[in-house]
């Protein structure tokens, strides 16, 4: 994790989170009220209601808390997965590169940014580490 001393990072929580995605980067927030990371980016930090968040770089690796696959008539199936972050917190996302069916709870990952194009934000994807 790296954090950005001393460097001003304007717009909504959504806005800066986005900007560092296109730059290939997974952000989140830190609460310096409790020391914990805060995620999705938000205005108050839950459970302390502190505006003092900072933002920090994630190493973008994590564990898979729960996978569940989706097998669509007459598609490929999917998964979609919630990942536990080495930095502390959690976020939904897929896990590509390997069968669905594949994915396993307690499965290493490393973070991807996928830009959809399409005017669409980009957003974190995983693959196996």
């Amino acid at each position: 994790m790296s954090e950005m001393p001393g460097e001003v990072i304007e717009g909504s929580p959504l806005s800066v989170y986005e900007s560092f995605l296109r730059k290939g980067k997974l952000a989140y927030q830190w609460d310096k009220a409790t020391g914990k990371p805060v995620f999705f980016p938000r205005v108050l930090a839950p459970g302390s209601g502190s505006t003092d968040l900072t933002w920090r770089v994630s190493e973008g690796r994590g564990s898979v808390y729960s996978v569940t696959v989706i097998s669509p008539k007459n598609e490929p199936a999917y998964n979609v997965v919630l990942v536990d972050m080495d930095e502390g917190y959690r976020l939904m996302s897929r896990v590509e590169g390997i069968p669905a069916e594949d994915v396993r709870i307690g499965m290493r990952v490393r973070a991807r940014v996928f830009d959809p194009g399409n005017e669409e934000p980009p957003y974190p994807i995983f693959v196996p580490e």
